[in-house]
């Protein structure tokens, strides 16, 4: 089931789906006789292209998932804590990845998306004394698990070990969630995840019996009142931004067709 979701998923995301348009209405334009077929291929693919990598469009996109929880507020160490984060006795912080590359320091072989996570989830610890903080992603053999990467970071920002719990073997947040039950079992928490990621995660923690505090970060469109000309440019990140934004509801729907939400 992991790897048929993975295959579909593949295929799906704007990038390769539009290439994939492209590719199949130029073989056909050139070696068959479907032209009409072809130029529709041709021109879907186009306009997907363009749409996708537009900012304006692939905000629109992502907005509404990464508005659906409000971001954590400043936190002051002594001063009062929120009753929904006071309440927590876990910190989790959810894998996203990293590069294995032998010298370098382990904040930077953390993806950025990584980096932000673990910076969330340590902020939040800080006015948590009780708290501990929970890493999570496995890895490849014979390399330090993502969870490892994460851990070594967290301890270099400040964060006593023994208040570190890993979670290793796992594949995706739907692991990580039935992971993290077998091992603290159903507590409040306090999750942290990329904020298109984090309405997936949520409904996922929840199914299993978490008490979830959603702890948005790391945005990719936050409100901008400075707006200019370049809000209706194309880039590469307007690209992720919409490859993010599908992939969500994507995981969404494959997680309603399976009765999981």
């Amino acid at each position: 089931m992991f790897e048929l979701k993975k295959f579909i998923s593949f295929w799906l995301m704007p990038l390769r789906f539009c290439l994939t348009l492209l590719t199949a209405g130029l073989i056909l334009l050139m070696f068959t006789r479907r032209a009409r077929l072809a130029r529709g291929l041709l021109v879907t693919g186009v306009i997907l292209l363009v749409l996708f990598g537009n900012k304006m469009v692939s905000v629109a996109l992502v907005r509404p998932i990464e508005s659906t929880f409000p971001p954590i507020p400043e936190l002051i160490v002594g001063q009062s804590v929120p009753p929904d984060l006071a309440r927590c006795r876990y910190v989790v912080v959810l894998g996203s990845g990293h590069s294995d590359a032998p010298g370098f320091s382990a904040n930077n072989q953390l993806y950025s998306a990584g980096l932000a996570r673990l910076v969330e989830g340590v902020r939040l610890l800080k006015v948590l004394p009780e708290a501990r903080l929970v890493l999570s992603g496995g890895g490849e053999p014979g390399y330090p698990s993502h969870a490892a990467v994460l851990g070594r970071v967290a301890v270099q920002l400040g964060v006593e070990p023994d208040r570190i719990l890993r979670i290793e073997n796992v594949r995706d947040t739907e692991d990580e969630a039935k992971a993290l039950s077998e091992l603290i079992g159903p507590a409040p928490i306090a999750l942290v995840t990329t904020a298109w990621h984090l309405p997936r995660a949520t409904a996922l923690f929840r199914a299993v019996g978490f008490k979830v505090l959603s702890c948005p970060t790391a945005y990719t469109a936050r409100p901008n009142p400075n707006a200019s000309w370049s809000e209706y440019s194309w880039s590469v990140e307007s690209l992720e931004r919409s490859t993010a934004a599908v992939r969500e509801r994507i995981g969404f729907v494959w997680l309603l067709l399976r009765g999981k939400v």
